[in-house]
């Protein structure tokens, strides 16, 4: 039903690293979630009146809540899609990141009134008005079916378009599936037993809502502190520059995002320092237009020359790599390169090492110099130690 929905209001609704399509996602989502949750709004409160139940209550008031939650996600996606300007040279699109940090304190907050109400109800050892039980249990399932509805909705929007705050607004929603089958089962569970657990169920729901926001929190925060890069687009964009004929290797790649569809990327692209320097430039130039072009990615390419045909340096690359890979397997080298002096030789070059690697920096290096060394006393080794993928 809701792709219906997407395909009569959004015509490009394929393209969607365009921003005017993401921005139609992210309007027609909110807009969804408007509707919907005013609706449940007002029918929860009316029948959570009639039935003097502090859970059915809370629980639309909760959803009115949410409506205001898509109001900033539509605010969001609005002011996200404006072009760079002088200030924010790189776009706007972070605001959507702030958009789900918002809502996600909101379910926080959300959580500890729940809580406090949910007490209050315990330390009263109130009632349930069951005069309507019929009535009450067809209008708790329609809540529950319109907000499994909005679940899928919002999950299948936020994957497609990677929205963080439609993703955040789609786990809110299947909290309220549970808070509100919770209500449920105590409404039912008070029917045959006269024994009411509406305010610990509440309870239960609160903490769990809350638990949920505090990670949604850590999840929104994450990309505006800034992340490390997916392994799926590093290998893409490793595979993709690798395909290209007079690339031998690429190294130190560095990716930033500034948005979900706003990626730049700088790397170092190796290539043959006997094959005319025009024609590498033209290779890069190449390879960046058509990135920008494909996968809508800015990348900057520095070019770095490998001489293939000095047999020392062969040699000496061959064996420096052997020591590395004893020492460990999850060590690459790059930019090897050596400087003959007078009365020594300079040896080179970078090594990566993830970013939890358990040797400490100068151990690395002191460990390597020690066994490069050992081939000849004259090598002086020159070390820099980079970490892999940062973003």
């Amino acid at each position: 039903m809701y792709k219906l929905l997407i395909k009569l209001f959004i015509k490009d609704y394929n393209e969607i690293n365009n921003n005017k399509v993401r921005q139609k996602y992210g309007l027609l989502s909110s807009i969804f979630g408007i509707i919907t949750n005013v609706f449940l709004c007002i029918i929860k409160v009316i029948i959570g009146i009639l039935a003097t139940s502090i859970a059915i209550i809370a629980d639309g008031i909760n959803n009115l809540t949410d409506g205001a939650s898509s109001i900033t996600t539509l605010i969001a996606f609005k002011m996200s899609s404006k072009e760079p300007d002088s200030e924010h040279p790189f776009g706007h699109e972070r605001l959507e990141y702030v958009s789900g940090l918002i809502v996600s304190i909101l379910i926080i907050v959300i959580g500890i009134l729940f809580a406090e109400s949910s007490i209050k109800k315990i330390i009263s050892h109130g009632t349930i008005n069951i005069d309507n039980f019929n009535i009450l249990i067809i209008i708790l399932l329609i809540s529950i079916l319109i907000k499994l509805w909005q679940f899928f909705a919002y999950r299948y929007t936020g994957k497609k378009i990677k929205s963080h705050s439609l993703l955040a607004t789609a786990t809110d929603s299947f909290n309220d599936v549970i808070a509100t089958s919770v209500v449920l089962i105590s409404i039912i569970f008070y029917k045959f037993t006269s024994i009411n657990i509406d305010g610990y169920m509440g309870l239960g729901v609160a903490l769990f809502i809350i638990y949920s926001g505090i990670k949604l929190v850590k999840e929104a925060t994450s990309p505006l502190l800034g992340e490390a890069p997916s392994k799926d687009l590093v290998n893409l964009v490793t595979k993709k520059i690798k395909e290209y004929e007079g690339v031998l290797g690429i190294h130190d790649l560095v990716i930033h995002s500034y948005g979900p569809a706003r990626t730049y990327i700088t790397v170092h692209v190796e290539v043959d320092a006997d094959i005319d320097i025009s024609k590498s430039h033209d290779l890069i130039d190449q390879i960046e237009r058509e990135f920008l072009e494909s996968l809508n990615i800015n990348l900057v390419i520095h070019m770095d020359p490998i001489n293939l045909k000095d047999p020392l340096t062969q040699k000496l690359k061959e064996k420096v790599e052997k020591i590395i890979m004893e020492i460990d397997e999850n060590i690459r080298m790059h930019d090897f390169r050596i400087v003959k002096g007078v009365t020594h030789t300079n040896i080179i070059f970078d090594i990566v090492v993830p970013f939890d690697f358990y040797i400490k920096d100068i151990k690395i290096i002191n460990l390597i110099s020690e066994e490069i060394k050992k081939i000849d006393n004259h090598y002086n080794p020159i070390i820099t130690v980079d970490y892999e993928n940062l973003s």
